[in-house]
């Protein structure tokens, strides 16, 4: 489980590591799961509204999940005395796409984007 301080043995005891899928979810507890949930919703919820291109479950799917996994392998490097789990992967990158869900409404398409080209300039009146 993510914890927002660093263990007791940080920097001294060497990375570990859980590849085994819900091996650890069931060890995280209601409060851990919805942490985990939480931690890349903001970007979930805001990068479809923002950047058309990510407008879509799969690539929000795979947003959470590359962040994710960069803050676990950060975490194995850094030697914070916590352990690495593919399951805060699945549920970080599941929070994502949830919170996109439920962003879905106001998400920005290819057409609605604003574009790097200028636009032609009004007609005169007259």
């Amino acid at each position: 489980m993510d914890d927002l301080d660093a263990g007791s043995g940080a920097g001294i005891v060497p990375g570990r590591v859980s590849l085994m899928p819900l091996r650890d979810l069931v060890t995280m507890g209601p409060v851990g799961i919805g942490g985990n949930l939480l931690i890349f919703a903001a970007l979930g919820f805001f990068a479809p509204m923002r950047f058309a291109a990510l407008a879509s479950v799969p690539r929000i799917l795979a947003l959470g999940a590359g962040c994710s996994v960069l803050v676990e392998t950060a975490q194995y490097v850094l030697r914070l005395d916590r352990v690495s789990s593919v399951d805060d992967v699945l549920v970080n990158a599941t929070g994502a796409v949830l919170a996109a869900l439920a962003s879905r409404h106001w998400w920005r398409t290819t057409a609605e984007a604003p574009s790097d080209r200028p636009r032609p300039a009004p007609a005169p009146a007259g």
